[in-house]
């Protein structure tokens, strides 16, 4: 098969793919990315010296662009992780978010529907459920909780989910979407929380922690996401929402306090700052439906997750001091600008 997948230079976009090039080395990957800030061509270094993988710079937005390339590949799959993701950003500039995350879904059911694409895929989110209270250990968010987005970031996601389902339904476009908790792990932009405390914490600066860090999240390691993705593309219902959670709640000042035990670093430099607006409280999410339908369980536990990813930024500084420093971008033209 061919595999078409945006978004493949970002975060979970390029573990999945090495998740593929591992798992299915019988398929073609196809990579789009447009390397926007969070798009890290180094990030895919390795899977650009494998025959069956190709990278194309180009934006979801861009409609002649997407369709031309559905013209040249006819992709079996497209997995769309293309996106804008973090939050503070939403807040400060919400309209780029509308454009990628909706209006770029769009151009790609689009185009899914005029070169007959068996199944579009929609990387989804469970901040579109909004948040739960703290005191209510017991609630989590299932496939049939209500959609009630609390920043323009989640509710740009939440929109583009209610697109996709609504291309199913009029269009009949073969769809299906996973809803993830948080995930963590390597390559990882160092605006994200995990990261940041990482890469802070080594170099002895203050760690800013929101409020009291008493937000709580469901924290799920990055190749069990991949898996998940992978087993709902290929095996899940048409049509159907899956949850894909890692019972793996703690605080934000948990995981910064872990952090620190890890690097041999004094809790002294957790530094408490002014709250985000509409900051949400606690996320938790019931993987049932998944586990039942397709098997999916969870293989990493936190503990054991969180050491592998902070020896990942030890061991690889230069692909994070690069980010910091911005250098980066530069890469893409560097290595093929004049080609």
């Amino acid at each position: 098969m061919t595999i078409l997948v945006t978004g493949g230079a970002g975060f979970i976009g390029a573990n999945f793919l090495y998740w593929e090039l591992r798992e299915h080395p019988e398929d073609r990957l196809v990579c789009v990315d447009a390397l926007t800030y969070a798009g890290n061509l180094r990030s895919l270094e390795k899977a650009m010296k494998a025959e069956n993988f190709r990278f194309v710079k180009a934006d979801i937005c861009d409609r002649k662009a997407i369709f031309d390339l559905f013209e040249e590949e006819k992709p079996d799959i497209v997995v769309n992780f293309a996106a804008e993701t973090h939050v503070d950003r939403s807040v400060e500039n919400p309209g780029v978010f509308l454009q990628t995350n909706i209006l770029g879904t769009q151009t790609l059911m689009d185009a899914c529907r005029r070169y007959g694409t068996k199944r579009f895929h929609q990387v989804a989110t469970d901040e579109v459920y909004g948040d739960l209270p703290l005191d209510r250990p017991d609630l989590f968010f299932t496939e049939e909780t209500p959609i009630h987005a609390s920043s323009p970031y989640s509710a740009s996601k939440a929109g583009a989910d209610l697109l996709v389902m609504a291309y199913a339904r009029t269009f009949g476009l073969p769809v299906s979407i996973t809803r993830c908790s948080n995930n963590y792990g390597p390559y990882q932009f160092p605006e994200k929380l995990i990261p940041l405390m990482i890469s802070r914490a080594m170099s002895d600066q203050p760690l800013p922690v929101y409020g009291t860090g008493e937000n709580v999240r469901d924290w799920l390691y990055v190749d069990d996401h991949c898996a998940a993705i992978d087993l709902v593309m290929r095996k899940g219902r048409e049509g159907e929402v899956y949850n894909v959670g890692g019972h793996n709640e703690r605080t934000n000042l948990e995981v910064v306090k872990t952090i620190l035990r890890a690097l041999d670093k004094p809790e002294s430099l957790i530094t408490f700052v002014k709250d985000r607006p509409g900051h949400d409280r606690r996320y938790a999410i019931d993987p049932e439906k998944i586990h039942r339908e397709l098997g999916w369980l969870p293989q990493t536990a936190f503990d054991q997750g969180i050491q592998a990813t902070i020896r990942w930024y030890l061991d690889n500084k230069g692909w994070w001091e690069e980010i910091l420093a911005g250098d980066y971008q530069q890469y893409y033209q560097r290595m093929y600008g004049n080609r």
